[in-house]
């Protein structure tokens, strides 16, 4: 269904019900005690299934961002613009309210805790997309391109409300303490809150508390883990440690719910934004894949649903096909807040109640778009393309893979057999489901959005090779490596101005020259002694207007120990794609952090 027109109705704030949103980052369906994992104690957790409702076949997309945009606006996808991690394929249309949109607009106290990933430039923020109260870090995991240079975890620094801030403590505790604390004052203050807590964790690095990750050690030394390489013991007792503190930390959050009176009247929910990354080698619940993956594994993961004071059923299992798409319009609907917003997901409120079921018929369609790992440059034929033919179907216990492999999950749970040439009417039905879709979807599934400069919203901005269009460059460890990768951004200047671009290799916070290392001995050195700038796609100009100095490309010397190259140009309102390069002896690569100053 397409979005409608923004038409928010906001009822009374009174008496409506809190919502805790955590959704948690790597950790699949097999990383809970109660779904069988050998490896892992999850009391808490555990606790918290026998008080929910669950739904038992509840699928996400198989990679962060083009989960986190369908939670936060009830919409596919390729219909809201996040279908991709990075290289400028995780922004979230700027004109499309999100949850937290919704929640303010009806007298709710707003706050994220954790991983935002849809953007770190205005108008793509947290901040700028309904959040009131803030403090999370940028991409897609702690040590990204745009993230504070060298946080490990510990003591980091982190976005807090439009401005950069140094936190003490483990990064998961850091990020339920400040939602708990937020959740206090709004309840203090008399007001409803939504509070989504995104935990970096289990996504790698794997950097767990100790006495978690040995907790997972003596459990690995079991005599039933006696055939389990040492090294896969070593990595689990760092993943599955940071499980651990997860579940300490859920078990602290449903105290305070507890001890502050709140339980009654607050909507919990606890569900993970892709599948499990390790499951396939040790435990995977009886399912085929991992994230990133069509199969399973790759996409059905946990969602438990506890409001004790809402009128729901007892706690239970419910069947039938659910996404992650149908979170909004459900809470929504139990918050009593009204919309003429139409969404992709389905309102399973009466469904929690028991009014009615899941439809049996129900279809439902999951795609992102790939890695563009083997591309140094952009190109039109990346592979963060989004596809039709990359699709996977969803129908009843049927699964259509890519157009191409079809399977019975009642015969084949493990995924097999293909059975596509078998059974030519379910074929047609699900490529017809396909077929429709993507009709209306494709002509805007890879539209990309522009981060905008210049604005009293953000100014200066820090532009990241992370939002090159179509080429992958956001770990930290690439920008150590020197990795030799051009890109581009796409851009929209907020205002007539003159603009300083201040290229970089290292970003201000970690201030080195652009042609020394990571390390005073000179690891990761490029000999660089060239950097150039050049601006196109700036289509207002009027014709036989003269451009302004720099628009054909300008070129500079960078000497040894530079820190900074710098340009300043005259720029109009409008939009414009900015190159970049570094150049030495046999290298070329673009500049992966550039400051942008509207004087």
């Amino acid at each position: 269904m397409a979005a409608g027109g923004p038409g928010l109705t906001a009822l009374t704030a009174l008496g409506q019900p809190n919502v805790i949103v955590v959704m948690t980052d790597d950790q699949g369906y097999p990383e809970l005690s109660v779904h069988g994992n050998p490896a892992v104690n999850t009391p808490h957790l555990d606790r918290l299934h026998g008080q929910s409702l669950r739904l038992a076949d509840y699928h996400v997309a198989p990679m962060c961002t083009p989960t986190r945009g369908q939670l936060l606006t009830g919409l596919d996808a390729a219909r809201n613009g996040a279908i991709n991690v990075s290289s400028g394929r995780a922004l979230l249309r700027p004109e499309l309210p999100t949850m937290a949109n919704f929640f303010g607009d009806a007298g709710y106290a707003t706050g994220i805790f954790g991983k935002w990933h849809l953007g770190a430039n205005y108008p793509f923020r947290s901040e700028d997309r309904g959040f009131q109260q803030t403090v999370w870090f940028p991409s897609s995991h702690i040590g990204s391109v745009p993230d504070f240079w060298g946080n490990d975890y510990y003591d980091d620094t982190y976005v807090n409300n439009g401005s950069r801030k140094q936190f003490k403590g483990y990064c998961t505790d850091v990020f339920f303490e400040e939602a708990m604390r937020f959740m206090k004052r709004s309840a203090k203050s008399g007001k409803p809150f939504l509070a989504y807590i995104a935990p970096n964790t289990p996504h790698g690095p794997l950097v767990a508390p100790e006495e978690d990750r040995l907790a997972v050690l003596e459990i690995l030394s079991s005599p039933k883990f006696k055939n389990m390489p040492q090294q896969l013991k070593g990595r689990l007792s760092r993943y599955l440690g940071m499980v651990c503190n997860i579940d300490t930390n859920m078990g602290r959050l449903m105290e305070f719910l507890a001890d502050e009176k709140l339980e009654q009247d607050t909507i919990l929910i606890f569900k993970t934004d892709n599948g499990s990354t390790h499951g396939p080698r040790y435990f995977n619940a009886g399912m085929r894949g991992q994230k990133t993956e069509l199969w399973e594994g790759g996409h059905r993961v946990p969602c438990f649903i506890r409001w004790p004071g809402g009128g729901f059923t007892k706690p239970r299992d419910i069947g039938g096909l659910t996404q992650v798409q149908d979170l909004l319009p459900t809470l929504l609907s139990l918050c009593g807040i009204k919309t003429d917003r139409r969404f992709d997901g389905m309102n399973l409120s009466p469904v929690l109640r028991g009014r009615q079921t899941v439809p049996e018929d129900r279809m439902l369609i999951i795609n992102y778009s790939r890695m563009p790992n083997f591309v140094n440059y952009p190109t039109p034929f990346s592979q963060s393309l989004m596809k039709r033919n990359q699709a996977e179907v969803l129908w009843k216990r049927w699964r259509l893979l890519e157009d191409r492999e079809l399977y019975n999950l009642e015969t084949d749970p493990l995924q097999k057999k293909n059975v596509i040439g078998d059974h030519p009417e379910v074929l047609k039905k699900m490529r017809g489901h396909l077929d429709r879709w993507w009709t209306e979807v494709g002509p805007k599934a890879n539209e990309p959005q522009r981060v905008i400069i210049g604005s009293d919203h953000e100014n200066p901005s820090m532009l990241t090779a992370c939002e090159w269009l179509d080429v992958f460059v956001d770990q930290q460890g690439q920008i150590r490596r020197g990795t030799r990768k051009s890109g581009y951004w796409l851009l929209d200047v907020a205002q007539d101005g003159e603009y300083e671009f201040e290229l970089r290799r290292w970003p201000r916070e970690f201030d080195r020259g652009i042609d020394e290392g990571f390390t005073d001995d000179g690891r990761g050195a490029l000999p660089i002694n060239q950097a150039s700038l050049f601006i196109n796609d700036y289509h207002h100009l009027s014709i036989g207007e003269k451009r302004p100095y720099g628009f054909e490309g300008v070129t500079k010397p960078v000497r040894q120990g530079d820190r900074s190259v710098k340009f300043s140009l005259s720029l109009k309102k409008g939009p414009m794609a900015l190159h970049t390069w570094f150049r030495g002896q046999d290298i070329i690569l673009s500049a992966y952090y550039v400051y942008v100053t509207r004087k």
